[in-house]
């Protein structure tokens, strides 16, 4: 067992310096290599949805591709990288299709077809199981890299691979770039990726993102013009990233939902929106004899603006169609309007993580409804709100799952009012994140500065009986919210017969008697 598991270490480390080239770009006749290069990099990450949203005015990966064509013509040394968080979660991946759920399949066809270069892992890759991630990892075309994630296997640990024709392709610790332009000149870029560990699995086994970035960053150093970053971590770890490693120039990052260009001394990061309604398009400028890197960054909106690109729009259009059929199986009306909103109600990512909004109170509001409004409040984490979108108009029980992918049930808690206190507490200083907490039946009364049930303050030794979305009982996104705390008192979960155990149903339920 032992001289098999060096001879199979010994082949990922040589893997792992392996090197993926751009197509090498024709010298011109009497050209000379003048040591300069420009380089184009097109950046997307959290991108759940293939099609357009907003009424198909923003986002589509078709378009995305567009895009990356166009700047191809520009440049042809021009890669496109997702920065993790593609494969799940999504409507579409919840589907099944021959027999087995779509798990990211959509995706992966899609990013095939539109021609990414490189992807990193996000904490939702991890949705996935072991043999469902295998098979997306095998369908995939385009390169993967991570310094920080592995997988178990026997008591040991082992990089992720793909198998191509029979072969072995491990995911490398670093991922070179060698290009070269039209004068000859060439120039190797290195990319270091790392992952948080927020989404734990038994056949996931993460390092110190830290000491990763750090390790991964010396082995490129050495080996390479340029270093960059692919990351899929909170801001905060990326600006310790930046700080730590000192001169990389840009971390193209995921896992916040919304645009952002931040200094960190020498480094720029970059996030751009989630589901490709934007796209960071970095164009970078290399004097090989100098060492001096130009940066410039654009944040590119993905709009009707641009045409789709006919090859992943007829990737998206048969992936559409299997959805429309297959979720016939779990609503027999799917297209049925159950209710027409005057006003847009809002599941942007943005305002979903941050405040409280006219969908986020709907969907608490179900759930109440779910127990015959039977409880004292009702609670849902913003984070398991995906829709990213406004729906306004006639809206149908096909976009209630668009809401809410993950589904899942509602429970009736029976809870202390100190330790429902501190859950809201929690929920309002998480802002900005998947912990933020949308409420129905309890609100924050900023002059008396407690929290109010039916017009009184909660108090400490008071039972409250409270409708959870059943994630929030597993203590991820609010740790110390779990089944046997003991503020909390009992848990009741939904029989088969009730509401309860599809909170989607529940609002489509609710939805149709408010008509």
């Amino acid at each position: 067992m032992n001289k098999i598991r060096v001879l199979i270490l010994s082949i990922c480390f040589v893997l792992q310096l392996s090197c993926s080239t751009s197509k090498p770009a024709t010298t011109t006749a009497g050209s000379f290599d003048d040591g300069k290069i420009s380089l184009t990099f097109l950046q997307v990450n959290d991108v759940y949805e293939i099609a357009p949203l907003g009424g198909g005015e923003e986002g589509g990966m078709a378009r995305v591709a567009t895009l990356k064509k166009n700047l191809l013509k520009e440049n042809p040394n021009t890669f496109a990288v997702m920065a993790g968080d593609f494969l799940s979660p999504s409507l579409l991946g919840t589907i099944k299709y021959k027999g087995k759920r779509i798990k990211g399949q959509q995706m992966i066809e899609v990013m095939n077809a539109a021609g990414f270069d490189l992807a990193t892992f996000g904490n939702h890759e991890f949705d996935l199981s072991k043999q469902e991630l295998q098979e997306r990892l095998n369908e995939s075309n385009f390169q993967w890299t991570s310094a920080n994630v592995r997988q178990k296997f026997c008591g040991e640990t082992f990089p992720f691979f793909k198998v191509r024709n029979g072969v072995k392709e491990f995911v490398s610790d670093v991922h070179i770039l060698q290009t070269i332009d039209a004068d000859g000149t060439r120039v190797k870029v290195g990319v270091f990726s790392v992952t948080l560990p927020s989404n734990p699995k038994s056949y996931v086994a993460y390092t110190d993102i830290y000491d990763q970035a750090k390790r991964a960053y010396r082995i490129l150093k050495e080996q390479t013009d340029i270093v960059i970053g692919l990351t899929h971590v909170k801001l905060e770890e990326d600006k310790k990233i930046a700080e730590l490693l000192g001169d990389v120039p840009l971390i193209m990052g995921g896992h916040e939902h919304n645009n952002m260009l931040i200094k960190v001394d020498k480094t720029q990061i970059a996030k751009a929106d989630a589901n490709a309604k934007t796209a960071y398009v970095h164009h970078i400028d290399f004097d090989k004899s100098t060492k001096v890197l130009s940066l410039k960054s654009e944040l590119v909106p993905i709009t009707d603006a641009l045409t789709n690109d006919i090859y992943t729009q007829q990737v998206v259009d048969k992936w559409n169609g299997i959805l429309n059929e297959q979720i016939k199986e779990i609503i027999s009306n799917p297209n049925e309007t159950i209710y027409v909103a005057q006003e847009p109600l809002d599941g942007r990512d943005t305002p979903i993580r941050s405040v409280q909004t006219n969908l986020g109170q709907l969907i608490a509001r179900s759930m109440a409804y779910g127990f015959d409004d039977k409880v004292d409040c009702a609670l849902v984490n913003g984070g398991s709100i995906r829709i990213d979108d406004q729906l306004v108009g006639a809206i149908n029980s096909l976009d209630m799952f668009r809401v809410l992918p993950f589904g899942g049930g509602i429970l009736k808690v029976n809870i202390k009012g100190y330790l429902l206190k501190e859950v809201l507490n929690y929920g309002k200083s998480k802002a900005g994140t998947g912990a933020y907490l949308q409420r129905y039946a309890v609100s924050f009364d900023k002059t008396r500065k407690e929290w109010i049930i039916d017009g009184e303050g909660i108090k400490n030794d008071k039972i409250y009986k409270v409708a959870f979305s059943d994630y929030l009982l597993k203590g991820f996104d609010i740790p110390f919210l779990k089944a046997d705390n003991k503020g909390v008192l009992n848990v009741y979960t939904p029989t088969k017969s009730e509401l309860g155990t599809d909170i989607r149903k529940t609002i489509i339920a609710y939805l149709k008697s408010s008509k």
